[in-house]
């Protein structure tokens, strides 16, 4: 409740600010009529459009109304078709999201990242909070597709591959999400690193797998195992909501498919790299060539233009 009312708070308080950015902007304008200053003009404008801009912030964020939008996120990484190419676009796929949590001024914790054997990852887990960080960032569930020239093939050939990013609610402690011990397996191992004198020499980092759903999540970024079950048990809480909400709404078997299917013809978004330069949406067919720019965080106008799709798309 307190945080529902400080949210509403925050809004009231851009609204009153923006108000008062107008009445001032229509000062300027007056004044810049009178004495025929284009650069007083100029500067009103400018006002002008920013207020136009928190609106449509205001406005947007009124369109996350689900039930969870505007809670933290839990976002996991998986490397899929495309060998060592695909695990090292998996880590560039964990570097964009995280860039784009620090665009937000997020705070982003990583609770477990597998490497791979020769490059990038195989998999990795971050928790994010802030405000409608799962609103957002549920629009970049699904897999995404990688083309580019391998700089792991000798002969440079132009290799596709593929990783997967599922985003599921960091819910409240006070949600109640009922799982039975005698349903989890429960596996202690070593926390795996870049090595030198930080490695883990201790059993430390969990693994818990809920064996009715084939759910499975695993922390080793504290230093003992309690901290890392606790972590893991809140993380388990989370896909265990994510996942009876699903099957409420007749797609998890759907979901589920999807999010397995790290190939071909399943991709949400195709990265390419060579032999030209282009990010394509395929849910939205938007299209942009800053590429770099993308893969460095800038992902705004993805996520909004497909959440603005979704939310306007009839309903079954």
């Amino acid at each position: 409740m307190l945080r529902d009312k400080k949210r509403l708070e925050q809004v009231v308080s851009v609204y009153d600010a923006q108000v008062r950015a107008l009445a001032d902007a229509e000062v300027l304008i007056e004044l810049g009529e009178e004495a025929q200053d284009e650069a007083t003009i100029t500067e009103a404008q400018a006002t002008v459009t920013g207020i136009f801009k928190a609106f449509e912030d205001i406005e947007f964020r009124r369109m996350l109304s689900g039930e969870l939008d505007s809670n933290g996120a839990i976002v996991s990484v998986a490397s899929g078709a495309g060998g060592v190419d695909a695990s090292d676009w998996a880590s560039m796929l964990l570097r964009m999201i995280i860039r784009y949590c620090e665009r937000k001024g997020w705070k982003v914790e990583i609770v477990e990242e597998t490497p791979a054997e020769e490059a990038g990852i195989k998999g990795a887990t971050i928790i994010v909070t802030g405000d409608f960080a799962y609103g957002l960032l549920k629009a970049e569930n699904g897999v995404h597709r990688l083309v580019r020239v391998s700089p792991f093939d000798a002969a440079g050939r132009r290799q596709t591959s593929f990783a997967a990013i599922t985003v599921t609610p960091d819910i409240d402690d006070d949600i109640e999400v009922n799982i039975d011990e005698k349903d989890l397996k429960i596996d202690t191992y070593r926390a795996g690193g870049a090595g030198g004198q930080h490695v883990n020499k201790t059993d430390s980092a969990v693994r818990i797998t809920h064996l009715p759903t084939g759910l499975v999540v695993q922390c080793q970024n504290e230093r003992s195992q309690h901290s890392n079950k606790a972590k893991a048990m809140k993380m388990l809480r989370a896909k265990m909501y994510d996942f009876e909400l699903a099957k409420r709404e007749a797609q998890a078997a759907e979901d589920q498919k999807n999010r397995l299917k790290i190939e071909w013809g399943s991709q949400i978004r195709s990265y390419v790299l060579f032999p030209y330069q282009q990010v394509n949406d395929h849910r939205t067919e938007l299209k942009t060539s800053a590429v770099d720019a993308v893969l460095d965080g800038d992902i705004d106008e993805l996520i909004r233009t497909y959440l603005l799709k979704a939310a306007n798309a009839p309903r079954a």
